[in-house]
């Protein structure tokens, strides 16, 4: 076995024998220095303190019993996340006592709130993934009421070559991408669904797909999609007339998957998939992207569709698009402005983006968005969330 960073090997004692395996880890993370096993024996306060202190346990017990210890360690995070915030309004509350008649502590802002947040999410993240399951070649799991996970592994990792450990909770996040695959997500605009592919983002929210549904066309001869991941907006041009779209995407994944969901929806002679960072050659009389929203580090591959650090494509997209349009041709950008409520970037940096980009807004549309989280009072970042507006904004170059 080659130990590359490509292809890095997690080893462990096991029965007095050292033993390796490949390491596999969709959002490149290393593997744990230290491995220990572990099976139905170990108290779930023991697995939470080794796992805490970066120790992997390899299961070799019962499959089921591995997913309520995970759930376990996951409550027991929970818990302890809640102590420190009960501890920290404690000490907040006898900071404030005792500087009585001076000036109060101020609250944290939704800023560092959001700050907070995600390093607690990387945190548990970090915790859970110590909990590590065996694969064999063919990506059989050798344990006891184990599930089928070859084909969820095959459509991810490829062909199985060598056996190799991956944490229960990938396993688990192939098994269910396995399943939103074969499901799909009924997109009304369509007449059908798209069937997105484990790291491919999923059309959940769509109040994005209303604004390009009920945006006026200023053509229908050719279009851009650049970003087009499940390809679904690209499709949408294409149910809406447009009759060559090119639609571009970085990942590899991300083209199979729009390759399989435009056959399906039967506009694939209509669109021209392009691997591509973000401009295809050309240009085009209308070109659309809904790139990432909120200017920060993603932690896992889905939350590259969500998370882009100093809005690399955001300035990529509007910095290239007049170049790319056709005299008086439009760009459609679609954006959410949670971040500009998280105070990451504010309505002046984004009109500050366009003026050095040499763009200009001809129309813009709003739309509040409908997923859960927006109504959740309980969600950390409620106060931005319940803000939020995604928005269609029609640009032209000056």
């Amino acid at each position: 076995m080659n130990d590359s960073p490509d292809f890095p090997l997690i080893s462990w004692t096991e029965a007095e024998e050292n033993r390796s395996a490949r390491w596999r880890s969709e959002a490149g993370n290393p593997p744990p220095k230290r491995v220990i096993v572990a099976d139905d024996r170990i108290p779930a306060d023991v697995a939470y303190k080794l796992v805490c202190e970066g120790t992997g346990l390899l299961w070799r017990g019962d499959f089921q019993n591995a997913r309520q210890l995970l759930q376990a360690l996951a409550r027991r995070i929970d818990k302890q996340s809640e102590r420190k915030s009960i501890k920290t309004a404690d000490k907040k509350d006898k900071a404030d006592k005792k500087e009585a008649g001076k000036k109060a502590t101020p609250a944290p802002t939704i800023t560092q709130t959001f700050h907070q947040h995600r390093q607690a999410q990387a945190q548990r993240a970090r915790i859970l993934g110590m909990l590590l399951v065996p694969l064999e070649a063919d990506y059989a799991i050798p344990l006891r009421r184990a599930p089928d996970v070859s084909q969820a592994c095959e459509e991810v990792y490829g062909a199985g070559k060598e056996a190799s450990v991956a944490t229960l909770r990938e396993v688990l996040g192939l098994i269910g991408a396995h399943e939103w695959r074969k499901k799909g997500v009924p997109i009304p605009a369509l007449d059908g669904s798209i069937h997105p592919y484990y790291g491919v983002f999923s059309p959940v929210r769509g109040e994005y797909i209303d604004l390009i549904g009920r945006a006026n066309l200023p053509s229908v001869q050719l279009a851009f999609d650049i970003g087009t991941g499940t390809g679904v907006l690209a499709a949408l041009l294409a149910k809406r007339g447009v009759k060559h779209v090119v639609a571009t995407d970085q990942s590899a994944r991300a083209l199979e998957c729009a390759a399989e969901n435009l056959k399906r929806l039967g506009v694939d002679k209509q669109v021209e998939l392009v691997a591509a960072d973000l401009f295809p050659p050309g240009q085009a009389p209308l070109i659309v992207c809904n790139p990432p929203w909120v200017p920060a580090k993603p932690s896992s591959p889905i939350e590259h569709a969500i998370y882009d650090p100093d809005s690399r494509m955001l300035r990529g997209f509007l910095d290239g698009l007049a170049a790319h349009l056709t005299p008086n041709g439009e760009g459609w950008l679609i954006l959410s402005d949670f971040a500009e409520h998280l105070g990451l970037r504010s309505r002046a940096e984004l009109q500050a983006m366009f003026d050095k980009a040499g763009l200009r807004v001809a129309l813009k549309q709003d739309i509040k968005p409908r997923h859960p989280r927006s109504s959740d009072a309980e969600d950390p970042l409620h106060a931005a969330r319940v803000k939020e507006v995604t928005s269609l904004w029609v640009l032209k170059a000056k």
